[in-house]
């Protein structure tokens, strides 16, 4: 009688913490927790601080760790790890991405404008989601929380745009 021998595959979920004391970003970290990270895998959050910054950045790493030890607290079974990294913010995602093997990229967007829908403002957060979603070699999910009225969540990747998931 022969022996099974299971493979289990660990992925590598990525999560961009730009705006670490936003609510938008902590509902990303804590959707992709929950819906895309499984028992066994790794969840990576990630703050890009800008090479020109000045030392008006040094509670990040406390505030990135206290994140990330609120995940391990939610879902013990996950490996957790924070990675602060100087540098301009799309290429060294980018790099990252690839270096670390990553499986799934979550991004935090914003609510989108009126503006954005008729196409005639995009800043440059939405220029960076694009980008990421575009060239990022794993699958990419922008996530935008909805108002409390609507619920759910509206989630972009690089087949559908502002597809409405209510979870």
């Amino acid at each position: 009688m022969g022996v099974r021998r299971m493979v289990v595959m660990k992925k590598r979920v990525m999560v961009v913490m730009d705006e670490i004391c936003s609510s938008r970003a902590r509902h990303t970290m804590m959707w992709a927790l929950t819906h895309v990270v499984n028992k066994g895998d790794i969840l990576t959050l990630v703050n890009v601080v800008s090479p020109y910054d000045n030392g008006d950045s040094s509670f990040v790493p406390e505030l990135l760790n206290s994140l990330g030890s609120l995940c391990k607290a939610s879902r013990p079974e996950v490996e957790v790890e924070v990675l602060v990294i100087q540098g301009s913010k799309l290429p060294t995602i980018l790099t990252q991405v690839k270096k670390l093997e990553v499986s799934v990229l979550v991004l935090t967007k914003r609510n989108p404008s009126l503006f954005s829908f008729c196409g005639l403002l995009r800043s440059r957060d939405d220029e960076f989601v694009e980008q990421c979603i575009n060239n990022a070699e794993c699958l990419t999910l922008a996530i935008t929380k909805q108002n409390k009225g609507v619920g759910g969540y509206l989630i972009s990747t690089r087949w559908h745009k502002n597809f409405w998931l209510l979870a």
